[in-house]
């Protein structure tokens, strides 16, 4: 037993100064090999009383198994210290400074509709979406807007055919979210709509978000207040609104909203109470349902934050205007 002790505290120290994984397999073979100094030490046993015999067996398996560790844990410390030697010697010079790159932010546009969408989330409503490309049906028809309405006029549209068209608001959405859904409802569907303007207050491409909410004995008192905690949020405490009639064909009645910020009244947004035509359009009883609709653009709601005066600026991708917000 002391001459097992011996030698694995000789193997155990030549493990442990082999320098590659070469040596390293040099001793393995040297005690573990067929003709391994362990593995001889088994030849004795026949020279053992029968009874020492199994004690001696046990001693030399272990001797064998606690080396066989040791070697797998040195083979793995020379496998890590080989590769980083190796990757050492393909290093490549990383000192010189790369390109500088700047970290980009969100368009003012997806800041806003964020900022908008999180306030109405936390009154409980959700975010819906809808086609953009959209047929006559559900983009006028189904809002009170016949084919002979002059409404269509003023929303001057991207034809596809006489039935296909770029839709010209979200109000679409409401449209489809009201066909496959029973009240209640309170939703907004932001989104890219398409009117033929372009001005310095209008793009032909812009983004808007509506917003529907539809339930038992709703009135303005609801609209008024959904409006209010919105312009709070986004322009201030100090900021309040006032509702001006107005008119819409698929609400009534109709206002268009103001808001009091920077010390005067500016126009941001048209709401109403949905008209009884839109429900009937979509199987609802306006006898038992009622509701408001709201509609705001985007750019506009930047344009008064921000005091940006030309709509146009948010396309033209001017980095310094970028920067600034």
């Amino acid at each position: 037993m002391d001459e097992i002790t011996k030698i694995v505290q000789q193997a155990l120290e030549e493990i442990q100064n082999c320098e590659n994984s070469s040596e390293l397999n040099s001793v393995r073979v040297k005690y573990l090999g067929k003709k391994g100094i362990v593995t001889s030490l088994m030849k004795k046993l026949k020279e053992l009383a029968p009874e020492e015999r199994p004690i001696f067996g046990a001693a030399v398996n272990k001797a064998k198994n606690e080396l066989l560790k040791k070697i797998n844990e040195k083979l793995d410390e020379l496998s890590q210290r080989e590769k980083e030697k190796k990757y050492a010697a393909m290093a490549v010079d990383v000192t010189l400074p790369g390109a500088r790159k700047d970290i980009g932010h969100f368009h003012i546009l997806t800041q806003i509709q964020k900022e908008l969408e999180d306030i109405f989330i936390s009154m409980g409503f959700s975010v819906v979406e809808g086609p953009e490309v959209e047929d006559t049906w559900h983009n006028f028809d189904a809002l009170n807007t016949p084919e002979w309405h002059p409404a269509r006029d003023v929303q001057d549209s991207f034809y596809f055919t006489d039935k296909i068209l770029l839709r010209t608001h979200t109000s679409p959405v409401q449209i489809r979210t009201m066909l496959n859904t029973q009240p209640p409802i309170a939703i907004i569907s932001p989104g890219r709509v398409y009117r033929r303007d372009y001005d310095a207050t209008h793009l032909p491409m812009f983004t808007q978000m509506e917003g529907l909410f539809v339930d038992k004995n709703v009135t303005v008192k609801h609209l008024k207040y959904c409006l209010e905690e919105m312009v709070t949020r986004v322009f201030g405490k100090d900021a309040k609104i006032r509702l001006k009639p107005s008119f819409f064909p698929f609400t009534e009645p109709s206002f268009e909203v103001d808001v009091w910020f920077g010390n005067d009244w500016l126009e941001i947004l048209g709401a109403g109470m949905v008209d009884p035509n839109v429900f009937k359009s979509v199987g609802y009883d306006p006898e038992i349902w009622s509701g408001f609709a709201f509609g705001l653009g985007l750019e506009r709601i930047a344009m008064v934050k921000y005091g940006i005066k030309d709509i146009r600026d948010f396309i033209r991708n001017d980095v310094k205007f970028l920067e600034n917000y």
